[in-house]
């Protein structure tokens, strides 16, 4: 290859990377990038709150929607909702389950 040539390739590189750039931040100033609306930027109304990988192929993921708290398996055959419930705290859903007595169980022989 020419001199010639790694230049052309050179101004042909620099030129895409321009493009995308400029297409980016059109996209950004008309509002399309981001994930947001306009005005409401503020307010976010959706946020991740925690994820945990649960092995190579799963991850558990908990998600705060306005007053809610959804969680969420996300794996490569699909996702699904585990659980949903109002957002509250660690210590209101400790409370809630040692409310809950657990039932004894009788001895595995049976009576005698």
């Amino acid at each position: 290859m020419d001199l010639d040539q790694y230049i052309r390739f050179l101004m042909a590189l620099v030129f895409v990377v321009a493009l995308i750039m400029v297409v980016a931040w059109v996209m950004r100033r008309v509002g399309m990038a981001g994930g947001t609306v306009r005005g409401r930027a503020r307010q976010r109304r959706l946020s991740v709150v925690e994820a945990l990988p649960v092995d190579a192929k799963r991850r558990l993921i908990l998600v705060r929607r306005d007053d809610r708290e959804h969680l969420i398996l996300l794996s490569a055959n699909g996702d699904l909702l585990v659980d949903s419930a109002p957002a509250a705290g660690f210590d209101t859903a400790l409370a809630g389950t040692a409310a809950v007595k657990p039932d004894h169980a009788a001895p595995a022989g049976g009576p005698q």
